[in-house]
């Protein structure tokens, strides 16, 4: 009892852990109340059990489990932190809950789990049931699966996601258990209840028997739809309405629960996808392309099984696809084109929408295949032809069905017809738009009248279908021309299709609107279109049909212009006497006798009788027809009083206007009204009759009549009368509907008229398009003469900038049609713009993209690549306007997207653009396969190649519209790639996108959980980048579905995300209001009620829409005003006018800053757009409403652009005397201002800045400051405005922004302006630049906010740019930063290319040159006017003001040095100049050495003064000393790129200059840091002459040998030394040893003179490689080496035999080599060689050599090593992966380990001696790892002061070993260095190191120069020689290996002695080889060095070895050479 009474005590949470089971038990049950008790969910006290909860469920005494388990259910119902501990809890349940034999703890576990569900953690809860049915219990499976049953029966498959479960289902039905057999179909039966059939196909796999049963069991199931009966927290408003629906069982509720639960699932979701790309055979593209049809057939029934899966993995199947395509087009055998087409059919049904990338490859061919008869054939093309449509869209199909509908072919045309009629039925009202309808319908009209029966069937067919789709009304308008009987036809064929799942689809597309607005009775019958209708003419039309008639009949939800044909009056022609009839009907009977009297008085009185008949004549009633023939009768349109001719001409106005006229009609009239409209008395009365008849008849047609008659006559008063005429209907009536092309051609003709009034005509007509056409146009008639194309430019110069008038005329019913047509929107939208570029004419240029074509676009080299870029480019721009058909092209064109070559890249992205313009909207069949590759070019770590990427999604999307890129998976794909610059690009754009667009499809979801990881990226700016497209994102989706989907996420994650949910809530944009009541209603309906009273708020706001909308915009207003304004009487305008008298502005107290807190708070939108929304307008309008005269916003939110002018007027004019108020209302005033920006009217423009500019010269005066709140708002947008292209707007911007910065600091304008810099507009990005240096140039680099350095390296960047100006501004502004600071500028900027320093620099001497004086004073202010801060620093000090001439000539050397460089090196602005090599670049360079630069004067004489120079330690030697170094380096590079060169004797030529210096070892070392590149070179050459040399028969095989011996020459010499030769790497080695190979077995060698001469060097030269290179990448290379040959299968097995025989040489050499080995290295090699081949698989290959070769060397290395080498594989991550330990432990333990005793016993010896010192091996690795440091560029000082270090610890330390094997001059070059550190520490003397290594960056020595160098006359002699000798003027050496007066004697003998490789060369070269300056340069700069050095250290020992003669001597010598040079060039 004591122990009972000890635990007692304790707290309940103590008691629930304790070791005694009572006490735990007593801590449940107190627990259980506790939980019960405790009402608040968030209670601090729940958190006190969190860790305890899996302890209660895992009890080991059953009694207090089942307690346990109590406690725990209750923790979860109550607590709200509950969620956390659902994945340990579930586990817990499922290990040790279900396997109890207590029934009520399964109970208890089963309802913990379920209650976790209802918490929201369904997924959680999943996955630990689905881990459960892994368990060896069966009692937890059984358990798990009934878990899984019960979640799903109560919660429905919404909440619990079936996919997994069925994954595992089929797995439960093969257990051996009968139990878990018995649960599995329980679950089965219970998951066929939610989704039916879609169960079927995963289920497939399993037992017959049990399939069998579960068939039986399926079909007891009821069909009624299951419901959901237990509710997730979130949903209790479901479960209320649940409840309710209980209680009442309302049979309504009934069916709308119905249709909320069901959840349609596809089968296919719940497939496994199955990668086939893997599985094909490996020879399928051979066999495929066989001679016998068996071997085509087996690979085809291969690829068939394979296809067979019913879900494929995604994959690159393009080359499949198209061997498939080759054999159905091409096959002869029809067997195989069937087995072809049921594997396109698998694939396509397999991979779905993934397949529409192929689609449009394979239609055509499959469509030309139907000629075949046999039905199988034809079967089986149909399958695959239907399988492949559901992938795409019918749009992007229509090209390659529209081109087979006019084959010969009979059956062609049929298939055609029948596939239409199928894929309609798969298509809705919203798919099979108008647009896309009505080609197929032209078409198939012509097929209704064809030959052959079953085509005109199959035409009917289609034609029923489409018509049963969409509906009787929306197709009857194509079918105009049709008799009773085939309408008839197809009306019966729609009666009885049949669409698939649709609830009765036809008759509900014909209810909707008929209910709406009927139509009157006669509408059917009579609506079909005109006989001879042209596709462009019915496009859409604005305007036709009768006037005044009822409502609108929007059949398809249509708008009215579009379905307005269907309204059309058509009559067949009357004969004149039943004309005369129906016209004695209605007109007086002395007015029909007199009509023909011979007295004109009569006739005339007789019109006025007709006129009078007819105005009061009833609309229905007057027979139009009938009177206009009247009027035609005899004298007729021949009538030659003017009177009576006037008179008849308004009748047919009167007619044509009240009446209901027809075509019919007009056409009786047409020609009259053309023959008079030239007449001077009767011209205007012709024109009002043909604007009549525009309306009834629209304009369009009525526009194609006249000018085809105007032009059949040669009447040229007609025919400039006839086009003036349409000039002003076009703006009158609108251009929709228009056809372009028969225009163009009628245009034309005028153009070439000999009558210069019809020209002029012609051009103003031009204009007028141009205005609704915009550049398009102008491509139509660049073929036309200079002169006349001037003329046409000038009309469109005119035209620039504005906008089309609204249209006032059209269809007089189409005001109360527009406003019941907001049905179909965006179908509106999306037809409205292309139909003008629909109307170009365009060329089909798939014929010339032909293979040769795409082949050379996918060619190996980058030329050819090139070439094949440029040809299809000219093709495309021959074309001007192109058809969506470009063959191959897409693909090819994909391939260059990720090309290595960048150049190409950025080509293939403008001509993807240029593809763009060409092709229009048929872009949109290209999106998926050629759009979305462009997106991952974003990812590119180039920013130009990024910039044109974007550039050309900007033109894709003008053409395609938005929605296309978002649907499918393709965005969320590539944001899934874990690329910044992708991500952030991306994100950038779509945050761009996105808010325009009114609706998206679903797809954007599948985005957002890839937007969500971008919230959280590791990189700043896709953060960033990610927040701003959260809102846009946001706008689309909302907030709630958003939020579902964060709750996904990880708890750390879900709460960062929600956070960041909340916030871009409250910045949420509004979507774009529709854009049609503005624009189109205005268009359609000016004179309508709808359009009474003027709106001006509702105009302003749509005024600042986009450009395009903006247009429309102020038509609309302009419309409204002529409707209204005529109506308000005029007291009422002298009303306003005395209004407007009163202030203007009203001052409120602390209103403005009201409005910047409340903007602070994101209580209001901040002001930041790119382009204003509606919501900013409606904002900025209410603010204005308090402070604001009522008048004056009416008048600045006008859609007049006038009214603003005004406004800003008498702004101006109240500017001084409401200064106060202005003031007050600022903020506003800017924020407008900003708006107007937008604006593309210059006039406003030019006005707002004028007032700006008074504006700030008031504030200024006034001493107000701007507020951060105001700046903010408005200096961004007026930055924008620096881009103009008109100069007088630049000029003013430029006034403000210096005005604007005696307002607000200049530091503050400074980062607006580097903002401005990264825009894309170069006229903004220079003009920001020049800004920028004004401002330095005025306050110093204070002014650099945040930072100079940071500000100065974005300048430079624009160095590079690629536009002139923004160059020359970013030069100027960095010459202003070193006018401030000098020479500290180079520091700042940072690191420049070659090419953009010796541009700064030279601009830097220039603006010096013309500055001489004003440099310093312009310094002196900023000193006197700043005060101290870090900024002096950078002021140039008084001492440094007069710099000495060295200086000068120094930098003029350098500039010089530049200049050179850059005629010598092929430049790329993306490369750096370090040691990079761009061959591809470089091949192309055969140009020469250039002209000598002009030299820069100096004073000679100065120099022989001693006192000038200054003392090395006064100042260090300028950074940028090292190019002199560097131009070495640069030389080098250059020669070796010439290795690499397609030309032989180049190549040659190269090899020779290399071969020269590497012969002489003193000089070879300066190929150091360059091996690498010289062996990729090397062994690139090797490929080149491989591949192609070799195979051409063109060429001298005695040159190829040739080649071959000076690279095998070059070789030798290389590796004969041994440093160079280690500096090699591995995988060069690698790549290298495979050409030596290669070329070793390369058969055709043999057949050469001398060819087994050359393999017997190759051989010799492998040796050496192996012998000289560095050991451990030698013998890895050959590993990796090995492994690749063998994976090769169908490489030469001579080859891995002579591989292996180098690693047989290599273990040889090991004895020697394993100290210097990195053994851990060679072991990761050996086993990643034995994770490829295991020891089972080196056993099954035909040899067994590769397996000995691997266990010799095995052996070798345990032998050397013992036991040791267990020590290192430390590199080895999974070491189980291979079986590389188990044989080295057992080689260990079976070898005995007699190294490893000897080792052992001499530690034994030594042992007490050498306690502190290292073992032999670490040693070896110190010193090597020394040596390496000693031998690269980089690290050598480290390495040389390690090894002094190493020595003074280790006195006794032999480095003999290392020293061995290199060259002499490495050795003194180490004794030196460690002499020199010797001295430096002892502090002895100043010894310099002569480092021949050249070094970048070395530490500074003890006198602070980087170099240690005094600048003595004598190098500068030398730099003078080089310079000359680069230039070619001191030639006068002996053969090429001597180097024009350096060398002395010994070196020509040297020379001589040994002969070179060049004497294979033919004759010497004119110009100095780049050998001879590189030998020339090094000499010199070793020589002055040592000069230098004997005269700076006192006990200097060396004699000098150069030159004797002195400083003065030489610079004589130096004086008279220069005169000479001179009188040269003179």
């Amino acid at each position: 009892m004591g122990d009972d009474s000890e635990w007692m005590k304790l707290p309940v949470d103590q008691k629930c852990e304790h070791k005694v089971w009572k006490a735990r038990l007593s801590g449940y049950e107190e627990a259980l109340k506790l939980f019960q008790r405790i009402e608040d969910e968030k209670s601090p006290e729940w958190g006190k059990y969190l860790g305890l909860i899996k302890k209660f469920v895992t009890d080991s005494n059953v009694v207090a489990q089942l307690k346990g388990l109590e406690t725990a259910l209750a923790f979860v119902m109550n607590a709200h932190i509950a969620g956390k501990t659902t994945g340990e809890v579930t586990s817990g349940v499922i290990t040790k809950v279900f396997n109890q034999p207590k029934a009520r703890a399964k109970e208890l576990g089963l309802e913990i789990c379920l209650m976790y569900i209802e918490i929201e953690k369904a997924e959680v809860v999943q996955d630990e049931l689905l881990k459960g049915l892994e368990n060896k219990n069966p009692k937890v499976v059984v358990a798990c699966l009934e878990a899984l049953r019960k979640a799903l029966s109560e919660f429905g498959s919404k909440i619990v996601t079936l996919k997994p479960v069925v994954k595992v289902l089929p797995k439960q039905f093969e257990s051996r258990e009968k139990a878990v057999r018995d649960e599995a179909k329980l679950l089965a039966i219970e998951i066929f209840r939610w989704i039916r059939d879609a169960l079927r196909p995963p289920l497939q796999g399993i037992n017959s028997v049990q399939l069998k049963d579960l068939e039986e069991e399926w079909v007891k199931v009821p069909t009624a739809a299951p419901k959901q009966t237990r509710f997730l927290r979130s949903q209790q408003d479901l479960k209320a309405k649940f409840e309710q629906h209980q209680a009442n069982k309302g049979d309504e509720v009934d069916g709308e629960e119905e249709e909320d639960t069901v959840v349609v699932v596809d089968p296919y979701e719940l497939l496994e996808a199955v990668d086939i790309l893997a599985k094909l055979p490996k020879d399928f593209y051979e066999k495929i392309e066989a001679k016998k049809w068996q071997e085509r057939k087996e690979t085809l029934e291969a690829v068939e099984t394979l296809a067979k899966n019913p879900k494929l993995e995604a994959g690159d199947y393009g080359d499949l696809v198209r061997a498939l395509k080759k054999v159905v087009g091409k096959d002869a055998n029809v067997m195989l084109v069937t087995l072809a087409a049921k594997c396109l059919a698998g694939l396509a049904s397999g991979l779905r929408k993934k397949f529409g990338t192929y689609a449009t490859l394979v239609v055509s061919t499959i469509l030309e295949k139907f000629k075949e008869k046999k039905p199988q054939v034809v079967q089986a093309l149909q399958e695959a032809i239907d399988a492949i449509f559901l992938t795409t869209t019918l749009q992007n199909l229509s090209e390659d069905i529209l081109g087979v509908m006019d084959n010969k072919n009979p059956s062609i045309k049929q298939q055609a017809s029948l596939f239409l009629a199928r894929a309609f039925r798969h298509c809705t009202q919203a798919t099979l738009s108008k647009s896309v309808l009505k080609p197929f319908c032209a078409a198939l009209l012509k097929q209704v009248n064809d030959s052959a029966l079953e085509v005109r069937d199959a035409a009917f067919e289609a034609l029923g279908t489409a018509m049963k789709v969409i509906g009787e009304k929306a197709v009857n308008p194509f079918l105009a021309d049709l008799d009773k009987l085939k309408l008839d036809k197809i009306k019966e064929c729609a009666d009885k299709v049949e669409l698939p799942g649709a609830k009765r689809g036809a008759s509900g597309g014909d209810k909707k609107p008929a209910a709406k607005a009927p139509p009157p009775s006669e509408a059917p019958s009579k609506s079909s279109g005109p006989p001879k209708k042209t596709p462009a003419a019915a496009a859409s039309k604005p305007s036709a049909g009768p006037s005044k008639k009822g409502k609108p009949a929007t059949a398809s939800g249509a708008k009215a212009k579009k379905g307005v044909e269907a309204k059309e009056i058509i009559e067949t022609e009357l004969a004149i006497e039943v004309c005369e009839q129906r016209a004695a009907l209605v007109l007086p009977a002395s007015c029909l006798e007199h009509l023909d009297s011979a007295n004109w008085k009569e006739r005339l009185a007789s019109m006025e009788e007709f006129q009078k008949a007819v105005e009061t004549m009833d609309k229905i009633e007057m027979p139009c027809q009938a009177l206009v023939r009247m009027l035609a009768k005899k004298p007729g349109w021949k009538e030659t009083n003017f009177q009576v001719m006037q008179m008849k001409l308004r009748v047919v106005a009167i007619i044509a206007q009240r009446g209901q006229f027809s075509k019919t009609s007009a056409s009786v009239v047409l020609e009259c009204l053309v023959d008079k409209v030239g007449d001077v008395k009767c011209g205007g009365n012709a024109k009002e009759g043909l604007t009549a008849i525009g309306e009834s008849c629209s304009l369009p047609w009525t526009a194609e009549q006249l000018v085809s008659l105007a032009f059949s006559q040669k009447n040229p008063k007609n025919q400039s009368e006839s086009l003036n005429w349409l000039a002003n209907a076009m703006k009158e009536f609108g251009f929709a509907g228009i056809n372009v092309k028969a225009f163009i051609n009628n245009v034309k003709i005028a153009l070439g008229a000999t009558n210069p009034a019809v020209r002029i005509s012609a051009i103003a007509l031009l204009g007028v398009m141009y205005l609704y056409m915009g550049a398009p146009l102008r491509m139509f008639f660049e073929d036309e003469k200079p002169a006349l194309l001037s003329q046409i430019d000038a009309e469109f110069e005119k035209m620039q900038g504005q906008s089309p008038p609204a249209a006032i005329r059209g269809t007089r019913k189409s005001g109360p049609e527009a406003d019941g047509d907001d049905g179909d929107e965006p179908e509106e939208d999306a037809a409205g713009p292309p139909d003008i570029m629909d109307l170009l004419p365009r060329t089909d240029i798939s014929d010339k993209i032909n293979c040769d074509l795409v082949s050379k676009i996918g060619d190996k080299n980058w030329k050819i690549r090139k070439e094949g870029l440029d040809e299809a480019a000219a093709i495309i721009s021959d074309a001007k306007f192109i058809t969506a058909n470009i063959g191959d092209l897409s693909l090819a064109l994909k391939g260059r997207l990720n090309d290595s070559n960048k150049i190409l890249v950025l080509q293939t992205l403008t001509m993807l653009q240029q593809l763009a313009t060409a092709m229009g909207p048929g872009l949109k069949q290209h999106i998926k396969p050629l759009g979305i590759p462009i997106i991952t070019v974003l990812g590119d770590s180039k920013a130009n190649v990024r910039a044109a990427a974007l550039a050309t999604l900007q033109a894709w999307v003008e053409q395609t519209g938005m929605k296309d890129w978002l649907e499918g998976d393709d965005m969320s794909e590539e944001l899934k790639r874990e690329n910044p610059f992708l991500r952030q690009e991306l994100l950038g754009w779509l945050a761009e996108k996105l808010p325009n667009m009114r609706t998206v499809p679903g797809d954007l979801m599948q985005c957002v959980p890839q937007l969500f990881a971008c919230l959280e990226d590791r990189n700043g700016d896709v953060r960033k980048k990610a927040q701003d497209a959260l809102p846009m994102f946001m706008m689309h989706l909302g907030f709630d579905k958003m939020t579902k989907a964060a709750g996904k996420l990880k708890p750390a994650s879900k709460d960062q995300v929600s956070g960041m949910l909340e916030k871009a809530r409250a910045v949420m944009p509004a979507k774009p209001a529709a854009p049609s009541k503005a624009g189109d209603g205005a268009g359609k309906a000016p004179g309508s009620k709808a359009a009474a009273g003027p709106r001006p708020q509702a105009s302003g706001d749509d005024a600042t829409d986009s450009k395009p909308e903006g247009k429309k915009i102020r038509g609309g207003g302009a419309a409204a005003k002529r409707g209204t304004l005529g109506k308000k009487p005029a007291a009422k305008g002298m009303k306003e006018e005395e209004d407007r008298s009163g202030p203007i502005f009203t001052l409120i107290p602390n209103a403005k800053e009201q409005r910047s807190k409340e903007e602070k708070q994101l209580k209001i939108l901040k002001w930041n757009f790119t382009t204003p929304r509606d919501e900013y307008l409606d904002q900025l309008k209410a603010q204005m409403s308090t402070c604001f005269a009522k008048w004056l916003q009416d008048e600045i939110f006008h859609f007049d652009f006038q009214r603003h002018v005004k406004a800003i007027g008498v702004m101006m004019e109240r500017l001084e005397s409401e200064s106060e108020a202005t003031i007050g209302c600022l903020d506003l005033i800017l924020k407008w201002f900003t708006l107007r920006f937008f604006d593309t009217n210059t006039t406003v423009l030019m006005k707002v800045l004028e007032y700006l500019k008074l504006l700030f010269a008031m504030l200024s005066a006034q001493g107000f400051h701007l507020s951060e709140y105001e700046a903010s708002s408005f200096v961004p947008y007026l930055i924008l405005k620096m881009g103009e292209s008109k100069d007088g707007v630049r000029k003013d911007v430029r006034t403000i922004l210096t005005l604007l910065c005696k307002v607000y600091p200049a530091a503050k304008v400074f980062p607006l302006l580097m903002d401005g810099t990264k825009s894309k507009n170069s006229k903004q990005r220079s003009e920001c630049l020049e800004e920028l240096g004004l401002l330095i140039e005025g306050n110093g680099l204070t002014v650099c906010q945040p930072t100079p350095a940071k500000c100065l390296k974005e300048i430079a960047v624009h160095i590079g740019d690629r536009d002139t100006s923004v160059r020359n501004a970013a030069l100027n502004t960095v010459v202003a930063v070193y006018n401030v600071c000098g020479e500290q500028v180079y520091k700042l900027i940072g690191n420049l290319s070659e090419k953009e320093m010796s541009m700064l620099e030279e601009r830097i001497k220039r603006s010096a040159k013309k500055t001489p004086a004003a440099a310093p004073a312009k310094q002196s202010a900023p000193e006197r006017t700043q005060p101290p801060n870090s900024t002096a620093t950078f002021l140039r000090k008084p001492a440094q003001e007069d710099p000495n001439k060295l200086k000068i000539m120094y930098r003029t050397y350098r500039i010089q040095a530049r200049q050179n460089a850059q005629h010598n090196e092929p430049s790329h602005p993306s490369i750096p100049r370090e040691f990079q090599l761009d061959l591809d670049m470089i091949e192309t360079d055969q140009g020469r050495v250039g002209d000598l630069p002009d030299l820069v004067q100096h004073q000679l004489e100065e120099l022989l003064e001693p006192i000038v120079m200054p003392e090395p330690k006064m100042r260090s030697v300028s950074p940028h000393y090292d190019e002199l170094h560097n131009s070495t380096a640069s030389t080098i590079n250059f020669v070796i790129s010439q290795v690499a060169s397609g030309d032989i004797n180049t190549s040659i030529q190269a090899l020779a200059q290399i071969d020269e210096v590497l012969r002489q070892e003193d000089k070879a070392e300066v190929m150091s840091g360059h091996i690498d590149q010289f062996l990729i070179a090397t062994f690139m050459q090797l490929r080149l002459t491989y591949n192609t040399h070799m195979a051409d028969e063109r060429l001298d095989k005695k040159d190829i040998f040739k080649l071959y011996s000076c690279i095998i020459g070059n070789m030798l010499s290389l590796f004969f030394m041994e440093s160079l030769a280690r500096e090699a790497s591995m995988g060069v080695l690698k790549d290298l040893m495979h050409g030596l190979i290669t070329l070793m077995l390369d058969g055709r060698v043999e057949d050469i003179e001398d060819g087994q001469q050359l393999i017997r060097s190759v051989n010799l030269l492998m040796v050496r490689v192996l012998e000289r290179s560095d050991q451990t990448n030698i013998l890895s290379a050959l590993l990796v080496l090995l492994q690749d040959s063998l994976i090769t299968t169908g490489g030469s097995p001579m080859f891995s035999e002579l591989v292996m025989k180098c690693l047989w040489r290599m273990i040889r050499y090991l004895p020697e080599s394993i100290n210097s080995i990195n053994l851990d290295r060679i072991l990761l090699d050996v086993h990643n060689f034995m994770k490829v081949f295991p020891k089972d698989k080196l056993k099954q290959l035909k040899s067994d050599v590769p397996h000995r070769t691997l266990k010799t060397l095995l052996h070798t290395l345990c032998k050397l090593t013992g036991v040791k080498i267990l020590d290192h594989l430390s590199m080895i991550e999974n070491r189980n992966e291979s079986e590389l330990e188990a044989h080295l432990r057992r080689v260990v333990k079976h070898s005995g380990n007699l190294s490893g005793i000897k080792s052992d016993r001499g530690n034994e010896k030594s042992g007490p001696r050498t306690e502190d010192r290292m073992s032999k091996a670490k040693v070896s690795d110190i010193l090597s790892e020394i040596f390496k440091k000693i031998g690269s560029k980089e690290n050598t000082k480290e390495g040389l002061t390690e090894l002094y270090e190493y020595k003074q610890q280790y006195s006794d330390a032999d480095l003999e070993p290392f020293l061995r094997n290199t060259s002499q001059f490495f050795q003194s070059y180490v004794e030196r260095g460690l002499r020199m550190i010797e001295s430096e520490r002892e502090g002895k003397g100043r010894i310099q190191t002569t480092a021949v290594i050249p070094q970048h960056g070395v530490d500074s020595g003890p006198l602070g120069g980087n170099n240690g160098e005094d600048l003595k006359p004598a190098m500068y002699y030398e730099r003078l020689k080089i310079l000359r000798q680069r230039k070619g003027l001191e030639n006068h050496t002996k053969g090429l290996g001597g180097v024009g007066g350096v060398g002395g004697p010994e070196d020509e003998q040297q020379q001589q002695q040994r002969l070179p490789i060049s004497s294979l060369l033919s004759p010497k070269p004119p110009v100095a080889s780049s050998t001879d300056m590189l030998q020339s340069k090094l000499s010199q700069l070793k020589e002055s060095r040592e000069l230098y050095q004997q005269e700076l250290s006192p006990h200097g020992h060396s004699p000098p070895r150069g030159r004797s003669a002195s400083p003065s001597a030489n610079l004589d010598d130096l004086k008279k050479r220069l005169e000479r040079i001179k009188s040269n060039r003179q």
